[in-house]
């Protein structure tokens, strides 16, 4: 059961539309990729990536602005009404990141316990990410009150997966892991446990190898599940398996 948790569909063209991600969602699905989802990082381009990604059953949506995003505009009200929608499986994604933007880091705490705050009304995951925040990060979750959730992308020490994980978040694992200067995150990898993880593209950046350099896209996630299963020692089937029921423990979606 392989499912990239997490990819920007509306970002592999320049101009997207239904039909353009069409051979994309394909290729997905010729590499055995049975679920996509789709994770929205601003409140202008929502309802586009809505609108395109309308026609698969196989491709589902988040709603909520990326922290890097947030200068552009965000509104709980909008937030809560459009993430109230049945296909939404996810608020985000969200978070703190503080190695691109430092000069509105009270506006982006402010905003990341918003969705928190929405994502607990509407018993909804948030997809969280994170970058030079370790402590922000986990100190606005822990006051969600038992949000549950994901960190997205995770590319960061021990210390903060365990952190997470004793929050009962999960930990999704990105193309990362497969470049060559990433021995601390397989580090983190092998100690993770085996109910907890996630697999991801964040298509279309972070190719995997051997597509590093290339625009990333879902059916590669097939990489990084397999580079994912030998840390693991696991057979290629049998983390696909796990990650995707653990997907849908998240989720709620079978």
């Amino acid at each position: 059961m392989l499912i990239d948790s997490h990819c920007h569909l509306d970002r592999l063209a320049e101009q997207p539309t239904p039909e353009s991600l069409a051979p994309v969602v394909q290729r997905a699905r010729d590499a055995g990729v049975q679920l996509m989802l789709c994770v929205s990082v601003s409140q202008a381009g929502y309802q586009q990536m809505k609108t395109m990604v309308a026609p698969y059953q196989d491709v589902l949506l988040s709603c909520g602005v990326h922290p890097l995003d947030i200068k552009e505009g965000f509104c709980r009200d909008w937030l809560q009404q459009e993430a109230a929608d049945p296909r939404v499986v996810a608020i985000g994604e969200t978070g703190l990141d503080y190695y691109y933007s430092k000069d509105n880091i009270a506006d982006q705490q402010q905003a990341f316990a918003e969705h928190i705050e929405v994502a607990n009304q509407l018993n909804k995951p948030v997809i969280v990410h994170t970058r030079d925040a370790r402590e922000d990060t986990i100190a606005i979750l822990k006051q969600g009150q038992g949000v549950q959730g994901v960190l997205h992308c995770f590319t960061e020490n021990w210390a903060m997966a365990k952190a997470a994980l004793d929050l009962g978040l999960y930990i999704s694992i990105s193309g990362i892991v497969t470049f060559r200067n990433a021995e601390q995150l397989r580090d983190v990898v092998r100690k993770l446990p085996l109910d907890r993880l996630l697999v991801e593209t964040d298509s279309p950046y972070l190719a995997p190898m051997p597509y590093r350099g290339k625009q990333n896209q879902p059916a590669y996630v097939k990489e990084v599940a397999q580079f994912v299963a030998d840390l693991k020692h696991l057979s290629y089937d049998a983390l696909c398996q796990q990650t995707g029921e653990n997907f849908h423990a998240l989720f709620g979606r079978r």
